[in-house]
């Protein structure tokens, strides 16, 4: 999404209905509401609506008070279901929302938070498509609605026109990835330190990793994490992890496991190619050295690894996510393309 300073804001509609949870209702017009170009000019609208603008009560003890009635969906450029408690939803208000879902403009692009999902699924809008919702009601959710193909393994799936995240948290990821995908990493890596939060995490990552806090005196990982990550471009592997953690391998990794989900060299392997998109997205290095600088070693290998994770090259990537600025285009050896 390339915008010039005289064009409109894109147009984000949040829909809030009874039972609207406050945090992931919340998510939207903060992560949006950041994004702003280099003169602090807003990149994002987002606007509230419900039915007939009506106030709408949360699961807390406040009510919420949107501007704009359900006709605001027909100029929204993205519209965003975020998190309901299921047994306050309103027949009703469920219908008029579905109804409204589902003579959007075309082109519009539709999101959903947590539970937002089953307002999805019940306008039709998942059917024979990929999804995800919290891991909690998923097998609600499957048994209700088994037209949708529905993962619970991962934090959000991007379809597209439709996208769907996992529970709390999850709806941040996704809409980081949105601004990413829209305005670049740059924008969005500045929202993400204005909000205090992670700049990524992949969207194929575990919803749910069962970690017990360690007994008294059992060492964590974490330190060996942060050293690796100062480390990325240098001959790491296991056994130098585990002698920094003063582990055994055989410790080191079970413990890695525990408190991460993954083994110590496929989290190694994710953060050095989480790095090689950073550069591919904000420099014109030539893949084959962005590969030795991220510890992947040759061009061959990121490229492997990069279509493996995201099933594209080095060079489409960059043309997709890189900032767009006056610098012409090159391919995989940092060489012009022609235009």
């Amino acid at each position: 999404m390339t915008r010039s300073p005289a064009s409109p804001p894109h147009r984000v509609v949040t829909i809030a209905l009874d039972g609207v949870i406050p945090f992931e209702f919340s998510i939207p017009a903060r992560l949006f509401g950041a994004a702003r170009d280099q003169a602090g000019r807003p990149l994002y609208e987002v606007v509230t609506a419900s039915a007939h603008a009506a106030a709408v009560r949360t699961t807390a003890d406040f009510l919420i008070n949107p501007a704009a009635d359900l006709s605001a969906v027909r100029s929204a450029d993205t519209v965003v279901v975020p998190a309901v408690e299921l047994d306050d939803l309103d027949p009703l208000q469920v219908e008029s929302v579905t109804e409204a879902l589902r003579h959007r403009r075309r082109g519009t692009r539709i999101m959903s938070i947590c539970t937002g999902a089953h307002l999805l699924a019940l306008a039709g809008l998942l059917d024979d498509r990929p999804a995800t919702t919290h891991w909690n009601h998923a097998a609600d959710f499957s048994r209700e609605f088994p037209a949708v193909r529905l993962d619970q393994n991962v934090l959000f799936v991007d379809d597209g026109d439709v996208l769907t995240s996992a529970g709390a948290a999850a709806g941040i990821d996704l809409c980081l990835h949105l601004i990413r995908r829209d305005l670049g990493s740059s924008v969005a890596n500045s929202v993400a330190r204005a909000c205090v939060v992670a700049p990524w995490r992949e969207g194929g990552q575990a919803q749910f990793i069962e970690a017990p806090v360690p007994d008294d005196g059992d060492a964590s990982t974490a330190p060996t994490r942060t050293w690796a990550m100062e480390r990325i471009d240098t001959g790491l592997t296991l056994a130098s992890m585990a002698r920094h953690a003063s582990m055994s391998i055989r410790t080191f990794t079970r413990r890695f496991r525990d408190e991460t989900g993954t083994s110590p060299n496929q989290w190694l392997t994710r953060q050095r190619v989480d790095y090689a998109r950073r550069l591919l997205e904000s420099t014109d290095l030539p893949v084959d050295q962005i590969a030795h600088v991220a510890g992947l070693g040759t061009a061959a290998s990121l490229r492997g690894h990069l279509r493996t994770s995201i099933g594209v090259s080095p060079s489409t990537y960059r043309r997709t996510f890189q900032v767009q600025t006056s610098r012409p285009p090159r391919d995989d050896h940092g060489l012009l393309v022609d235009q």
